[in-house]
């Protein structure tokens, strides 16, 4: 199709008022249009010079996670590991936490609540920015370092199902992260 010759030399504004566009129909919806699912660095670690997660191989599930600093995982206590991303997704997606296979077995470490759940609605969240951290419980006989850049866990994006009679979404919206959304 070739263009009236009006349009000859001059950029059409119609993708940057579409991308606007769909922004602000997302702030309304309460969801994502433009982007499905992926991973941002929270701004205090915007200089740190971490990386995104990777999936290693093209049939691998797991995104993974990487240390974002040095830290020390103490014999018998349970540290949180900061890795300095956030993660975006659709309504009704989750995004679980895994322990690596080989850091687990070589070291005895494991998530302390077995699966971490990255909700939808934790990106952003007004306390932490959505801050992703890994709970290691650490089961070996000694100390273990984690450095940073460490891949020490994977996030997998999982859909999950509602019940007919759900009726979520009726409270107050997420401030926080490790159990804020209630204690009962």
């Amino acid at each position: 199709m070739r263009r009236p010759a009006r349009w000859k030399n001059k950029k059409s504004l119609l993708p940057q008022r579409g991308k606007a566009l769909l922004r602000d129909a997302a702030k309304i919806l309460g969801g994502n249009t433009l982007r499905k699912r992926g991973f941002e660095i929270i701004k205090a670690y915007e200089a740190a010079g971490l990386s995104l997660p990777q999936r290693k191989t093209a049939a691998s599930a797991g995104y993974d996670l990487a240390a974002a600093k040095d830290c020390v995982l103490p014999c018998g206590k349970v540290t949180i590991v900061p890795t300095g991303l956030k993660a975006y997704m659709q309504k009704d997606e989750y995004l679980g936490l895994h322990i690596r296979s080989g850091i687990s077995l070589k070291h005895q470490l494991m998530l302390v609540n077995a699966q971490g759940i990255i909700d939808a609605d934790y990106y952003d969240n007004e306390e932490n920015e959505g801050h992703i951290m890994v709970a290691i419980l650490n089961l070996g006989a000694s100390d273990f370092h984690v450095e940073k850049g460490m891949r020490i866990a994977q996030g997998i994006f999982y859909k999950y199902l509602v019940a007919d009679d759900d009726e979520a979404g009726t409270g107050e919206a997420r401030t926080g992260g490790f159990g804020s959304t209630g204690k009962r």
